[in-house]
């Protein structure tokens, strides 16, 4: 899929957060990027949910040999039958629910430069109103497929564990967790995402530490 690259502009606003500073002069992060095609990144972050990158792939690139090009549209993956494109390896949710992406794109007449010109917050409501789409799923989409620089998933395990062992925070309950997170993050704006990409790169890095031990 295409992409467009966003220009950056946030390593010393991040780094005057004592903790973060040594996330960022430790870890290089890829540029965020706009993609198109919105439907299919959500095709694919549904997908990929609750299954390794490597499997998440492997379906994805089924889904996408079931049509004569890449790029397929809406209408062309709701012509799929449905028996059809669940015998990819996909659940009867998953299925179903890539359907309901579709066809809410259809009747609501979506494009991408439609979505683009909304706010997050926005955003997030309006295609949270896709059965199997929340609001979890619109961050990542935000994040890694719209370019948006200031996005927290405070929901997001990675970042709640991240943030629990860089912090020191590791003692509190998920509720107390979440709303230390959430105060500290405000001291991130308008760069959140970027200290989110820090966060996963420092836990993805921890997780290979301790694999080698």
């Amino acid at each position: 899929m295409e992409s467009t690259i966003v220009k950056m502009n946030y390593k010393q606003h991040l780094s005057k957060d004592v903790r973060m500073r040594r996330l960022v002069s430790q870890f290089d992060i890829l540029p965020l990027s706009k993609e198109k095609n919105i439907h299919l990144e959500l095709c694919s972050s549904i997908i990929s949910q609750q299954l390794s990158t490597k499997v998440a792939e492997v379906i994805f690139g089924r889904f996408l040999n079931l049509f004569k090009k890449r790029s397929p549209s809406c209408a062309e993956i709701i012509a799929i039958p449905f028996n059809e494109l669940k015998a990819i390896g996909l659940s009867e949710s998953k299925t179903r629910y890539i359907q309901n992406v579709c066809s809410f794109f259809i009747e609501n007449k979506i494009t991408d430069t439609r979505l683009q010109k909304m706010e997050d917050e926005v955003l997030i409501d309006f295609l949270s109103q896709i059965k199997g789409v929340g609001r979890w799923t619109v961050e990542m989409i935000l994040i890694f497929s719209m370019g948006r620089e200031d996005v927290f998933a405070v929901d997001d395990l990675g970042i709640q564990s991240a943030m629990a062992d860089v912090y020191d925070w590791k003692d509190l309950d998920k509720k107390k967790l979440k709303e230390k997170m959430v105060k500290k993050a405000e001291n991130w704006r308008p760069y959140r995402t970027y200290a989110c990409r820090y966060l996963w790169a420092w836990r993805n890095n921890r997780i290979k530490s301790e694999k080698k031990k």
